[in-house]
């Protein structure tokens, strides 16, 4: 048996806003069973693609906005890591 871990945060600068609880969010933890390790690896790859995917959406949107001066990238800071356990 096999476990995939998934472990996703996310924070905001100081200097981006005042509110103390939008500095950082606590980290989501999700885990989900396999019965082997190749499926396992299979579903980590296919996850991080998309967590890539979706973080290069985000840096694109959050460029935008700064052209307009609405938003600074650089404030805020995603992380993830995805792992393939033996149970």
């Amino acid at each position: 048996m096999w476990v995939l871990m998934y472990v996703f945060s996310y924070s905001v600068s100081p200097a981006a806003t005042n509110d103390r609880a939008e500095w950082r969010l606590l980290p989501t933890v999700v885990f989900q069973e396999f019965s082997n390790e190749e499926r396992c690896r299979a579903a980590k790859s296919a996850l991080e693609r998309s967590l890539g995917d979706a973080g290069a959406k985000l840096r694109s949107g959050l460029e935008d906005l700064k052209t307009i001066g609405k938003a600074d990238p650089t404030q805020i800071i995603i992380a993830y890591n995805v792992e393939c356990l033996p149970k």
